[in-house]
């Protein structure tokens, strides 16, 4: 089964278009946690075992685990998660963006060493630092577009021929890159504008979309731009507000309760305003 195979089966089976971030920072952990010394894989494993049910894709951010040392933790978790819940996709959020032998590499390390169903990618070192990735042609591309930073527009609104750059890069991708069909575009929801002039371009093909939660996107003005026909095709992201809700007196010291209640209540903000 291909990435995009399994996150469409992903979306009906779960019905959400909710993706869960794994950006894991110990210092936000709760204490019993703190000193194990595998505090990270038990924090996410936690909180993939509350929230796997209501999301479409799960994304583990590599720095939270590499500024720690803690790569095997980002091993063991991503082997659970394949054993555990094999129909979620995991889209393991590295940015990658180099050429020729380096990208083989680092496309190695995505889909041998993590086994990610889907990576993220920059593409502004052109086709070539991409082309590895897509000989894996069952994975997927996710490749940054519009992104959800403010800074990004210092780049992706630079004009190509009468064009903002970001254009340029969706129009790029679905033409001339997606040739496997295994390519998806990260399109920020705090840009919704930008988000349809993206959707407009590039058809069906899945949008990656950070930037609800904590970086205070509107879901409902994310959906009516992104969406496709048939009410899917956006993978929308939250992970510190999903990571760290806060606890109620009715949890019990379960820390994951609150992940999961709030990653319902994304669920199906997201379900709402796709039926509208």
């Amino acid at each position: 089964m291909t990435f995009i195979q399994k996150l469409s089966a992903a979306w009906a089976a779960n019905d959400s278009m909710l993706c869960v971030g794994l950006d894991p920072d110990i210092g936000r952990f709760p204490p019993h946690l703190k000193d194990k010394p595998d505090a990270i894989f038990a924090f996410c494993k936690a909180i993939v075992d509350a929230t796997a049910d209501t999301a479409c894709a799960v994304k583990p951010q590599i720095a939270y685990f590499a500024a720690l040392r803690a790569e095997d933790q980002l091993e063991a978790l991503c082997d659970y998660i394949r054993a555990a819940y094999p129909a979620l996709p995991i889209v393991l959020d590295a940015k990658r963006g180099d050429i020729g032998a380096t990208a083989e590499q680092y496309a190695r390390e995505a889909f041998e060493r993590y086994k990610a169903d889907a990576v993220t990618l920059s593409p502004y070192m052109g086709f070539d630092s991409v082309a590895p990735y897509l000989e894996w042609k069952d994975r997927g591309a996710v490749i940054l577009c519009r992104t959800s930073n403010a800074g990004g527009s210092d780049l992706q609104f630079l004009d190509v021929n009468g064009t903002p750059l970001y254009q340029h890069v969706a129009r790029l991708v679905a033409d001339k890159w997606n040739t496997n069909g295994q390519c998806a575009l990260v399109v920020g929801a705090t840009f919704p504008n930008e988000l349809a002039q993206v959707r407009a371009i590039v058809g069906d093909m899945p949008l990656l979309v950070p930037g609800i939660g904590a970086q205070g996107g509107d879901i409902d003005a994310t959906v009516a731009a992104g969406r496709i026909a048939g009410g899917r095709g956006l993978m929308i992201s939250s992970s510190r507000a999903i990571l760290y809700a806060q606890s109620a007196p009715g949890d019990g010291g379960d820390f994951a309760a609150a992940p999961r209640r709030i990653a319902l209540q994304t669920r199906d903000e997201i379900n709402a305003a796709a039926s509208r």
